[in-house]
C-alpha cells in the first residue's frame, strides 16, 4: 500500500513544483556536535551562576525535566522530518499539517528569535573579552564575532560543519573540565573564601536545595529552557545532511 502525501507548500502558500536542491555536506558527527554545541552556550556559561543562586541545587531537577521534554520534542521532529526526504526544515512539515500561514509565522518568528539571540550572544562575548581587556570597547569584540560568523557562513556547508564541529568540541572539553574540577573540589574538601566547604551534602541541605522556596525553583526554568535553545537547529539542516 502506498501512502500519498499532499503536495508540499512553501511558506508563501505556493506549491513547490521543483524543490530546491542543496548540497548535502553535513555528516552525522557534524549534526551531533552542532546539537551539543547548541545546548552548551552563553545561557549555560553566563547564566549558570544566577540560576544556581535562584534555584539552588534543585536546578538539577529543573534541567532533568526540561531535558526530558526537549528529548521528546527532538524525537518527534526527527520522525516527521524523515517521513519525507524533500523536507528542508521543520517549517515544511508545519506547512503540510497546519497550513502555509502557520509555516510562514513559524519561519519568520524563528528567524526573529535567532536575530535577537545572536545580538545577546555577541554582547556576552564582548563582556567576556572585557574581563581581560577592560579598556576595550565591548562593540569591538562583538563586531569581530559577527564578522567571524558571517565568514563561516559564506563558506561551503561542509566547511561550516567542520567549524561548528571543532568549536563544539571546545565547549564539551570545557564542560568536562568543569565537572572534573567540581569532583576534585569535593574530594579535597575545598573551602571557598566565604567559608563554604564543597561537599555532596550540599545537594540535600534544605537551605541550599531551595534557598528561595518553590518560587525560586520555578524561576530557574526560564534560564534552563534558554540553555537548551539551539538543539532544534537540527530541524533546519535536513536538506544539507547526508
Amino acid at each position: 500500500m502506498t501512502v500519498k502525501h499532499p503536495p508540499r507548500s512553501s511558506a508563501s502558500g505556493a506549491q513547490d513544483d521543483a524543490p530546491q536542491k542543496l548540497h548535502r555536506g553535513l555528516s552525522e558527527r557534524h549534526i551531533q556536535l552542532i546539537s551539543l554545541g547548541g545546548a552548551i552556550g552563553t545561557g549555560l556559561f553566563m547564566g549558570a551562576g544566577k540560576t544556581i543562586a535562584v534555584s539552588g541545587t534543585s536546578i538539577l531537577i529543573t534541567y532533568v525535566v526540561v531535558g526530558f521534554f526537549m528529548y521528546m520534542v527532538m524525537r518527534a521532529m526527527g520522525e516527521l522530518l524523515l517521513t519525507r526526504l524533500d523536507y528542508r526544515s521543520f517549517a515544511d512539515f508545519v506547512s503540510d499539517y497546519l497550513g502555509p500561514k502557520a509555516s510562514f509565522f513559524l519561519g519568520w518568528s524563528y528567524w526573529l528569535s535567532w536575530v535577537v539571540t545572536c545580538i545577546a550572544d555577541v554582547v556576552v562575548c564582548g563582556g567576556y573579552v572585557q574581563y581581560w581587556l577592560p579598556d576595550l570597547s565591548p562593540w569591538v569584540p562583538a563586531l569581530f564575532t559577527l564578522a567571524l560568523l558571517f565568514m563561516f557562513n559564506l563558506l561551503s556547508v561542509k566547511m561550516f560543519g567542520e567549524a561548528e564541529f571543532w568549536f563544539a568540541i571546545i565547549k564539551v572539553i570545557a564542560i568536562v573540565a568543569l565537572i572534573l574540577t567540581g569532583f576534585w573540589m569535593v574530594v579535597t574538601g575545598w573551602t571557598s573564601p566565604d567559608g563554604v566547604r564543597a561537599s555532596l551534602g550540599n545537594l540535600t541541605e534544605p537551605a541550599v536545595f531551595m534557598p528561595h522556596g518553590v518560587v525560586g525553583f520555578f524561576a530557574g526554568f526560564q534560564i534552563a529552557i534558554f540553555s537548551y535553545t539551539g538543539v532544534e537547529l537540527l530541524g533546519t539542516m535536513t536538506a544539507e545532511t547526508k
